[in-house]
């Protein structure tokens, strides 16, 4: 498909908007594109026109854009968000307001038709009633990869380390190092079957293929993985995985 997409891209400094500008005019997906200074300019063109995903700096005198993107998640339909910003410090909270994507400065062309294909991925939406039924929403999370910042999907993830307050999001393939503290994404993620089973470890409770006692306490196998379980998790432990097998029995 050609030229479906109505972007708003939102920048203060005119050099950086003409790039980004620039870029996505040249994006054969971009059907119409506004373009915008500041917050509340971008708020005026949001009132007027349609608006599927908007392309947003981050520091901006007054409203800057993690402001805006608060605004934004509490429109009726709200557009995809792509932060575009020389700085990784907002990453953290890219993840938390559910950013399709983090693109860093300057903006590089394959980097932005990435965004532009997750933009049209996270806005198809199945029309037949059994696959509206299975969708769920697959939140992401910023990681760093050979210098870029790119959005993972939590379902891509196994088991989550805790260092320090830093945490290791470990998938089949690799490991992410990210600036989330384990106890903020236990909290954020016990609703899409996270456990904690230690201090320094969460585990996605459908992947543990056992638990099982060792010689310094119980442990559990993920991905041929053994990870410690603390005294005191075992027993919670235990019950969500009786349950967990209640209810495939029952279904």
């Amino acid at each position: 498909m050609t030229g479906f997409l109505r972007v708003l891209a939102v920048d203060d400094e005119p050099p950086a908007l003409d790039e980004l500008a620039y870029h996505l005019r040249a994006d054969p997906r971009v059907a119409r594109l506004h373009t915008a200074g500041d917050a509340t300019e971008a708020l005026r063109v949001l009132r007027d026109a349609d608006v599927d995903v908007v392309f947003l700096d981050i520091r901006m005198p007054g409203l800057d854009g993690m402001e805006l993107a608060r605004v934004l998640r509490r429109f009726a339909r709200p557009p995809a968000i792509v932060f575009v910003t020389a700085y990784d410090d907002g990453a953290v909270d890219a993840f938390d307001l559910g950013a399709t994507d983090y693109v860093r400065k300057p903006v590089q062309a394959e980097r932005l038709a990435e965004s532009l294909r997750r933009v049209v991925g996270s806005r198809v939406v199945p029309t037949h009633p059994a696959a509206m039924a299975r969708a769920e929403p697959d939140p992401t999370i910023p990681v760093e990869l050979a210098g870029t910042t790119r959005m993972l999907p939590r379902s891509a993830v196994r088991w989550v380390e805790a260092q320090g307050d830093y945490a290791r999001l470990h998938t089949a393939d690799g490991s992410h190092l990210v600036r989330v503290p384990l106890a903020t994404l236990a909290e954020r993620w016990a609703d899409a079957g996270f456990v904690r089973i230690h201090r320094s470890y969460l585990v996605q409770l459908r992947l543990i293929a056992e638990l099982r006692l060792a010689n310094s306490g119980y442990v559990v196998v993920v991905d041929e993985t053994e990870l410690p379980v603390s005294r005191r998790h075992t027993r919670e432990l235990k019950d969500k995985l009786v349950r967990a097998a209640k209810q495939d029995w029952n279904r």
